[in-house]
């Protein structure tokens, strides 16, 4: 069977979030693939396809991903039940023929390019976009009462700055680089830590743990990074954590996607 572009949905990043959207899509029915920067920064690296950047294949439960050329190689792919990931943030990809459905899961709480001329359909996640101007729907991706609630006109909460609480933490549990520099890691997911426990190296600096817990988040290995990057995420809940299946927050906005294609008038091909 010959795929057409105007069957696929189309999804703008493939980090932790998008990866849950990009599950939920594929496990109903929708022929879906990514576009992702050549080099991602995702730290929740174990539940992110953008890894197979790196890698050329990847796998989070069910779903698997493949890294692709260029968009013929892309269609064929999905031709055998696998997500393709092409390197082309820009979407050069798509300017000529338009998706079934576009949806932007960046997280990059600003619009860096998404349209609504894009596709017949285009769903955005999170802040920095408005319903009807940069998008068909937005869907909220902050914590709390209304997370995964789509919104046909207006907004998603603002970017708070913050990260959203977990076991007490917010803004403790999450670490950045203190320079610019190239990442070593010293303890990386899954293990167990303490805090002020060494935890990862940039250039020749050392970051500590801020908190005790377990490593859920750390960027790969080798990355080149500048000062301020996020690079590192300790789960204070320890080593009862679940890191290698996808979130109850992706899970929950992968519903709001889902729920604004279909009432959008998206279905499966």
């Amino acid at each position: 069977m010959s795929i057409k572009l105007g069957s696929v949905i189309v999804v703008r990043g493939a980090g932790d979030l998008a990866t849950g959207v990009i599950a939920k899509l594929a496990s109903s029915g929708f022929l879906v693939m990514a576009l992702e920067t050549a080099k991602p920064t995702a730290i929740r690296r174990r539940v992110s396809l953008s890894e197979c950047m790196y890698d050329g294949y990847a796998q989070v439960e069910n779903v698997k991903a493949v890294k692709v050329r260029d968009l013929d190689e892309a269609l064929k792919y999905i031709d055998l039940d696998v997500v393709p990931v092409l390197a082309d943030p820009e979407c050069h990809a798509i300017a000529d023929n338009a998706p079934l459905a576009l949806v932007d899961a960046i997280i990059a709480k600003r619009n860096i390019g998404t349209r609504l001329s894009m596709a017949p359909i285009v769903i955005a996640l999170g802040p920095g976009f408005v319903a009807g101007v940069d998008a068909h729907a937005v869907v909220e991706t902050n914590r709390g009462h209304n997370l995964g609630r789509v919104f046909f006109s207006g907004s998603a909460a603002e970017n708070t700055g913050q990260p959203g609480v977990i076991g007490g933490y917010s803004t403790e549990r999450v670490v950045h680089a203190p320079c610019e520099g190239q990442v070593t890691i010293l303890r990386d997911i899954g293990s167990v830590v303490e805090k002020g426990e060494p935890l990862v190296k940039v250039g020749e600096s050392v970051v500590s743990a801020p908190l005790s817990g377990l490593v859920r988040g750390m960027i790969r290995g080798g990355s080149s990074v500048e000062a301020g990057t996020k690079i590192a995420d300790v789960d204070p809940r320890g080593a009862s954590v679940d890191f290698t299946s996808i979130s109850d927050k992706a899970r929950a906005i992968a519903g709001g996607v889902l729920e604004a294609l279909l009432h959008l008038g998206a279905r499966p091909q």
